[in-house]
């Protein structure tokens, strides 16, 4: 409809394996917006702008990232051009990239904002006194949602709370582990404390679980791959009213691709 929004958001998207399975699935599905969170897309930890391009190539509109959106150096030169990928907002003054972007198609516009957490995360800016102040600034003019890229359940349903009725949808990312609370707050924004991850949950939250299962028997440190069995895509749909702004509706994902 005119006046609705159809986002598709999938969750953490890690290694070939669930770039693969985006591939497939954004294919077949119908949305006004296609947007995942990519800081796991190159081999399981970190972003390249090989694999973002491949993503944008496959109908994906825009990438989020977190903590790990630093681990591959020829990222942060990407990340000072190419606002379709974009970093948590609250980092400090001066970080290379953009902590929020401005999408539009076919008449349609959505602002996308990166958060990061600080509870059991970096030390970084309050992502709290970050959304209020750009919320202040923006206006009610366009539909927001945010990215939440938090460790702490606590600090992400603290954030839904805080920002109901100032954004359409707050959806965390991080985790890997996509949580059943769903739900539309009283003031009209969706909310979900983790969308999951996309890719092999035959594994430990993405990675093969012989290497993970190692080192939490020996504290040695060992080489992580990518899981390849067992492949999901974990994510949301949601709705937004164009006109009020606020959800009409927020679906979980959770989809075995063959």
């Amino acid at each position: 409809m005119q006046n609705e929004i159809r986002v598709l958001f999938l969750g953490d998207v890690i290694g070939k394996p669930g770039r693969r399975a985006v591939e497939q699935f954004v294919k077949n599905t119908s949305a006004d917006f296609k947007i995942i969170n990519g800081e796991n897309l190159a081999g399981g930890i970190g972003i390249t702008p090989k694999v973002a391009s491949e993503m944008f190539s496959a109908g994906i509109d825009l990438i989020t990232t977190g903590n790990h959106v630093w681990k591959k150096r020829d990222m942060i030169p990407y990340l000072m051009e190419e606002n379709k990928v974009i970093r948590p907002l609250n980092y400090p003054e001066g970080t290379p990239g953009f902590g929020y972007a401005l999408i539009k198609k076919n008449d349609k516009s959505l602002y996308v904002v990166n958060l990061e957490g600080r509870v059991f995360m970096n030390h970084i800016e309050c992502p709290f006194r970050f959304m209020k102040n750009f919320t202040s600034q923006i206006g009610n003019d366009t539909p927001i949602i945010v990215d939440f890229h938090a460790e702490a359940t606590s600090e992400k349903i603290a954030l839904g709370w805080f920002l109901d009725g100032k954004v359409s949808a707050v959806l965390g990312t991080h985790t890997h582990v996509q949580t059943a609370d769903e739900k539309i707050m009283p003031k009209g924004t969706g909310y979900i404390t983790d969308v999951g991850m996309t890719g092999s949950v035959d594994s430990v939250i993405g990675m093969d679980k012989e290497a993970v299962l190692k080192k939490f028997f020996t504290l040695i440190p060992q080489k992580y791959e990518v899981g390849r069995n067992d492949v999901e895509v974990q994510g949301v749909f949601v709705t937004i009213d164009t006109d009020s702004k606020r959800c009409l509706n927020i679906e979980r994902i959770k989809e075995k691709i063959a």
